[in-house]
């Protein structure tokens, strides 16, 4: 299941299991905020909460939406895969406007309850779900990635840079997609030769774990990777990513992109020296604004896509790694970004949203 997968009503899930919840209270309503009746319920995939990737960025935009508008929001936390048809049916029934689930291992259930709510309003991150009361929140990370792969390029030392997956999966494949572009751009543009290791767009087939959480699988394809020269490498892999930091910090010479949030505030602080960038989805604002919406009666199904221009996705800054990047480089990296958003370049993939 993917972005690629599209979940229409008519898909039923039949799952049993036991949940578990998380809880949040709501905030007081601050100077100037308007207390609302208005409720919010967020179902996580099976990568928890705090995931250090877009589980907890969604989960900080619902903390966000409270602190602007004063609703109430909790997280239903998935342990596991039995997990998700059950959180999904309690933040369904629990008398909330909004419900918001995460990822494409609640495609099914949050069609099923969707089709049983119609007047219920639903948001799914990362994911297209097509129903009328269901908004999909995706984003365009290949226009980021393609920064992020000329960034990787420029920087490296040894001529090689690599990337892979937890799973082969258009969320996944899209940032894999724009990063070997934008490796390939450097090369047209400088006459060079860098090699991207781990995928072959041609053939949208290369290098993944097979989940995203163990994080030994991350770092063994990382030590491979590390072995054949490259010197920086793009995980998208959610916690497996943590595999491939490791690795970078044990070989030396070596630096990381992280994915979804900013690795170097969200990964442990033994990981900043090797975190180069990331590339971003801001969910934090298209939950604000989600909730928003909900609150003024003015929700639509219309699917929010982040992009470059509307701030939706972006890399993040170099931090400790910023004496890598020469003022030429960051400098073409801006010309690019200014490209792709007045459309005179086009980051195209067969995942884009």
């Amino acid at each position: 299941m993917s972005q690629g997968r599209r979940f229409s009503v008519g898909a039923v899930l039949v799952a049993t299991s036991a949940l578990l919840v998380s809880c949040a209270p709501a905030p007081d309503a601050g100077d100037g905020v308007a207390a609302s009746e208005t409720c919010v319920r967020m179902v996580t995939n099976s990568g928890g909460l705090e995931d250090r990737s877009f589980n907890q960025s969604t989960w900080e935009g619902l903390q966000a939406a409270e602190a602007e508008f004063g609703v109430e929001a909790e997280a239903l936390v998935s342990t596991g895969e039995t997990d998700l048809a059950p959180n999904v049916e309690q933040a369904a029934g629990s008398g909330c406007e909004l419900v918001v689930t995460v990822g494409f291992e609640l495609a099914e259930s949050t069609l099923d309850q969707a089709g049983k709510n119609p007047d219920l309003a639903f948001a799914i991150v990362d994911e297209i779900v097509e129903a009328p009361n269901v908004k999909p929140v995706i984003f365009d990370t290949a226009q980021a990635s393609y920064l992020a792969g000329y960034l990787a390029a420029g920087v490296s030392k040894t001529g090689v840079v690599a990337t892979f997956g937890g799973g082969n999966q258009p969320p996944v494949t899209l940032f894999m997609d724009g990063f070997v572009d934008g490796v390939a751009e450097y090369n047209e543009v400088h006459g060079t030769d860098v090699r991207a290791l781990g995928w072959d767009k041609a053939t949208q087939d290369g290098a993944f774990t097979g989940d995203f959480e163990d994080i030994n699988k991350g770092k063994a394809l990382s030590e491979g990777f590390i072995d054949q020269g490259a010197d920086v490498i793009l995980p998208v892999a959610g916690q497996v990513g943590e595999g491939a930091a490791s690795a970078a910090v044990e070989r030396g010479g070596v630096s990381v992109i992280w994915v979804d949030s900013d690795g170097y505030e969200t990964l442990t602080e033994a990981f900043r020296p090797v975190v180069l960038t990331s590339v971003l989805k801001n969910t934090q604002d298209a939950m604000v604004e989600i909730v928003g919406d909900v609150v003024d009666d003015s929700f639509v199904n219309e699917p929010y896509v982040g992009t470059l221009e509307n701030g939706g996705v972006e890399i993040a800054p170099y931090h400790d790694l910023s004496s890598l990047v020469s003022a030429e480089l960051d400098a073409e990296i801006e010309g690019l970004r200014a490209s792709i958003i007045a459309g005179d370049i086009v980051v195209e993939s067969p995942s884009t949203p």
